[in-house]
């Protein structure tokens, strides 16, 4: 494998860098700046070659990362990319907005940085776009069994991608006007190019993917005729209901949720129509309400659009900044993480109770809050109690809640054919991820509830599997 075993110890860990702050806020083009060839050679080589590969262990996918690090290291850039889509679909999505579960269970992580995993993904995947390396997935012969997928997001396009590989014919419905789900909707394009989505979609259509956009089941085409239609169905429509702030005041005017404000940001980038009121941070004091990665994407988002001030609050306390008992390695560690769009303005606060909204003519005009403090009850469970003389009111114009997803939508077609939901109020499927319909199945994050792109490309590279199985219990002639 890796023949230079010592690598790890002579080379630190060097990372992309980013675009000046004051540069790239003034566009929605990448943060980021690659290495070169050479740099990116060097970081692979830091790679340990591990007797047991925790890296693997930690991503859902299963990457083959040491094998295509040593690759890298003897300059076979080609072989490394064979190596990576054996288990990747899209390595130029999870190269680019996957936390990195590998280097979190990377073994050099231990008592050093970690192999930087995912900005060599990234890296074997741009070159194997420049080189002529990535092709369309073209089965040589069709089964003639056809596959509806409904939703286009991660789910819905490995599992997409993987039926079509397997011969079946397979369709994708998207009710927006362009493919990508929450990727293109819901990332802004200063951390996931759509450009690269639109690349990847067009070698799908030219492997034999039909995509079908501007069309909502239940609505421009019913459930019941696409029943009849397939021979298989997917629901990837992901989770889309956001979690509400229900406090004093949240009827205003000015109060929106996250994926909305980001949803139209993307719109604006690719010349769609609004047919909404306009979200726009322009000129205005921002309050973003939570702390996680969508939160990060508002107050970027916020910035770029010449918000006046930013603010952030998050009800939970500041994370760690290393690894204590309660996230031993390799897990993924819940730690503090500074992200790009910080770097660029923001007041971040933690463990701020939101409390009430003020405006004035049924506009949002400020809040009103007060700081709290986390303990552990006598039954184990956390709580929360408000510390006296902490109250404060903050004038600000645009808020956004970032608090979450609760789960899949309840619209007409889950509704009407009584699809059985789980406790949480997303679709309900057994081993098999096969809902309770006959021939229908689901993937993603409308099965699992909210998750990770990585997790979302996996389920429905699982839920392919299932599904070719299911219809070559049913198969009994083949189509050249």
């Amino acid at each position: 494998m890796n023949s230079k075993i010592t690598g790890f110890m002579e080379i630190d860990r060097k990372n992309f860098a980013h675009r000046d702050v004051e540069v790239r806020i003034k566009d929605f083009n990448s943060v980021y700046q690659p290495l070169t060839d050479a740099e990116m050679k060097s970081q692979a080589t830091r790679c340990m070659d591990c007797g047991t590969s925790f890296c693997n262990w930690g991503c859902p996918l299963g990457n083959l990362i040491p094998e295509w690090n040593d690759l890298i290291f003897n300059g076979n850039w080609e072989k490394a990319y064979y190596m990576l889509s054996l288990t990747a679909n899209f390595p130029e999505f999870t190269g680019r907005v996957c936390p990195a579960l590998c280097e979190s269970a990377c073994v050099l992580g231990l008592n050093r940085e970690a192999v930087s995993i995912r900005e060599i993904e990234q890296t074997i995947a741009e070159k194997a776009f420049e080189k002529g390396w990535v092709k369309p997935r073209t089965p040589k012969v069709r089964t003639g069994k056809k596959v509806a997928i409904v939703g286009s997001g991660p789910a819905g396009l490995a599992a997409a991608d993987e039926l079509n590989a397997m011969g079946h014919i397979v369709t994708v419905f998207e009710r927006e006007k362009n493919i990508g789900g929450l990727m293109r909707y819901g990332i802004p394009n200063y951390k996931l190019e759509k450009s690269v989505i639109d690349r990847r979609v067009q070698l799908m259509k030219e492997s034999g993917i039909i995509f079908m956009t501007g069309i909502e089941i239940g609505k421009q085409k019913l459930f019941e005729a696409i029943l009849n239609e397939y021979d298989a169905v997917i629901l990837a429509c992901g989770t889309w209901v956001p979690r509400d702030l229900k406090i004093p005041g949240r009827e205003l005017r000015g109060i929106h949720f996250a994926v909305d404000f980001l949803r139209q940001q993307t719109m604006r980038l690719t010349d769609e129509t609004l047919n909404e009121e306009s979200i726009s941070a322009e000129g205005k004091t921002v309050l973003v309400i939570g702390g996680g990665d969508t939160g990060a994407d508002c107050v970027g988002t916020a910035n770029r659009q010449g918000a006046k001030q930013v603010y952030q609050f998050e009800i939970l306390p500041k994370p760690l900044s290393v690894r204590d008992e309660s996230m031993p390695w390799p897990t993924f560690p819940r730690i503090y993480k500074h992200t790009t769009a910080h770097e660029e303005g923001c007041v971040n606060e933690w463990e701020i109770s939101t409390k009430e909204f003020y405006g004035k003519k049924g506009q949002v005009k400020g809040v009103k809050g007060a700081k709290i403090k986390w303990f552990k009850g006598s039954d184990g469970r956390y709580a929360c109690e408000e510390l006296e003389g902490t109250q404060f009111e903050l004038d600000v114009d645009l808020v956004l809640i970032a608090a979450g997803f609760l789960h899949t939508e309840h619209d007409s077609f889950i509704n009407r054919l009584k699809i059985k939901l789980d406790h949480i109020g997303n679709v309900d499927t057994d081993e098999k991820n096969q809902t309770n319909l006959r021939k229908v199945f689901a993937a993603g994050d409308m099965r699992t509830g909210q998750s990770l792109v990585v997790k979302a490309i996996y389920d429905g590279r699982m839920t392919a599997e299932h599904v070719n199985e299911y219809l070559n219990a049913t198969q009994h002639s083949l189509v050249v």
